[in-house]
């Protein structure tokens, strides 16, 4: 039996070891919903994907994304992570316009390839979103996460596109990177409104200070968020149309969690483009066999 090739990956890292952990089955056409799900437990990474022949016209491969807990559609550090694997092991190769087709549980999307080797950056189109509510669609749930924060110039809002968060700005960089949020209030603003938990910015000099609490998965604080952070441009670009990041600027997420993340935004004609760099760090093959 040939081995089965596996990569863990470092995604939207400003340095190694500075960016989300990934974990990625190349070769798991043929593997069972219930053994993806038994590994991705095993692995307890944030997410784990596995790459398999696509089942859509157009796609170069198929992404299956797990939690430890269960399948979701889309994210974004397992997308891009996935489609620089997939590159890595000659699954598939960019087209004329530089872009590779991924399929995942949110439909075939684009993913730009911009560079090459250590140098290579990867951005997917993220998926479409949408304003869904305000501050009042969480009456005290929200106040009580927020209470004594100083805030931005934006209100706080409900966003919704592959997934639903709640995006609040807050006042500067020293007040979002000092904060000590209450974690168990998170989880009831996530359990009360049905999204996965709060994702909060501030404006510093080269583009976004942020930090992701997605309390509704059971996570603390996410050390780097593509999808979060898509929803976040969508959200400054519906509501800051003439500001100095309506074409797009940098994040930089997980210093408050000992990570370094770097996320590249870019806003082209109302479509939102989430990307960075990956480094692979574990390299080789995985043995796992059926119970």
């Amino acid at each position: 039996m040939s081995p089965i090739r596996y990569k863990q990956l470092d995604v939207f890292a400003a340095r190694h070891g500075g960016g989300n952990p990934l974990g990625v089955v190349v070769d798991a056409e043929g593997w069972s919903d219930a053994r993806m799900q038994r590994f991705a437990h095993w692995t307890n990474l944030v997410e784990t994907t596995f790459l398999m022949p696509p089942r859509a016209a157009g796609a170069g491969y198929l992404a299956r994304i797990f939690t430890p807990t269960k399948e979701i559609p889309f994210a974004g550090h397992p997308t891009i992570g996935s489609a620089h694997a997939a590159l890595d092991a000659g699954l598939v190769t960019p087209d004329a316009a530089g872009i590779v087709w991924q399929e995942c549980g949110a439909g075939v999307l684009p993913i730009r390839v911009e560079g090459s080797g250590q140098a290579r950056e990867l951005f997917v189109q993220a998926p479409k979103a949408r304003i869904v509510g305000d501050a009042s669609c969480a009456g005290e749930t929200l106040s009580a996460v927020l209470y004594g924060v100083r805030l931005g110039a934006l209100a706080p809002a409900c966003v919704e596109g592959g997934r639903r968060w709640w995006i609040a700005e807050f006042a500067d960089e020293a007040e979002l990177r000092g904060w000590h949020p209450d974690h168990a209030a998170i989880r009831a603003l996530a359990i009360a409104t049905d999204t996965l938990g709060l994702c909060v910015f501030a404006r510093s000099a080269e583009g976004l200070a942020v930090r992701a609490f997605p309390a509704g998965v059971g996570i603390v604080e996410d050390p780097a968020s593509g999808a979060a952070n898509g929803l976040i441009a969508a959200y400054l670009a519906e509501r800051d149309t003439t500001g100095t990041l309506a074409k797009g600027y940098v994040v930089s997420q997980g210093r408050e969690v000992g990570h370094d993340a770097r996320i590249i935004i870019r806003i082209d004609g109302g479509a939102v483009w989430v990307g960075g760099r990956t480094n692979t760090i574990i390299d080789g093959s995985v043995d796992w066999r059926d119970l």
